[in-house]
């Protein structure tokens, strides 16, 4: 693109996110004729503050379990450094699919709970994980596309897997523990294993 154009563009760009849709609206009749792409970028504090709403009772390792929240994992290091942590599940009602099978992703109902170990057996809630199989997410969704929970795009796994699962969707969102490499990456660098019980 022509240096020259960068700045009032950049410019534009403020002004609009500052003025909201209209402003949206105006910068799109700008950019059209110029034949710049214009895409939305999505805010990750809404998908933060939506995990956040919904899980902040979990806090607390017994109202989890209380729940219905059970460990479906060890915890889980990361290749080179950080870790998942312990991902707890939701135990399905009598004649309910469990949320990783219902073929759909809902901001308010994470699939799993992520836990960091701590001294004493104590569970610190650092985050959720989002995961929807690709063949469930395709049948509720024949027109195609890539799931996305509030503008963000979710990470396509392939099988086989680590975790014997079918192809499947998945989304980290750090709502509870800030990760230097991005509130969506897989693992978080402020998160360890070094606590996990029998180590």
């Amino acid at each position: 693109m022509n240096t020259l154009l960068k700045l009032p563009i950049l410019c534009a760009l403020r002004a609009a996110f500052v003025l909201g849709g209209s402003g949206l609206r105006r910068l799109s009749r700008v950019l059209l004729p110029l034949a710049i792409p214009f895409v939305a970028m999505a805010d990750p504090s809404s998908l933060i503050d939506k995990v956040q709403d919904a899980t902040k009772p979990f806090k607390e390792l017994n109202v989890a379990i209380g729940q219905g929240w059970v460990p479906a994992t060890p915890c889980v290091s990361g290749p080179e450094a950080g870790a998942m942590g312990v991902h707890f599940a939701l135990m399905p009602q009598p004649g309910q699919p469990d949320r990783i099978h219902d073929g759909m992703l809902d901001a308010g109902e994470p699939e799993f709970l992520i836990y960091e170990p701590l001294p004493n057996g104590a569970m610190r809630l650092v985050g959720v994980e989002f995961v929807v199989i690709a063949s469930e997410w395709a049948s509720r969704h024949p027109q195609g596309g890539t799931p996305s929970l509030e503008g963000n795009l979710l990470n396509f796994v392939d099988a086989p897997n680590r975790y014997g699962l079918p192809a499947f969707y998945e989304l980290h969102v750090w709502a509870w523990e800030h990760n230097p490499k991005g509130s969506f990456a897989d693992w978080n660098t402020r998160v360890s294993c070094d606590k996990q019980a029998g180590d």
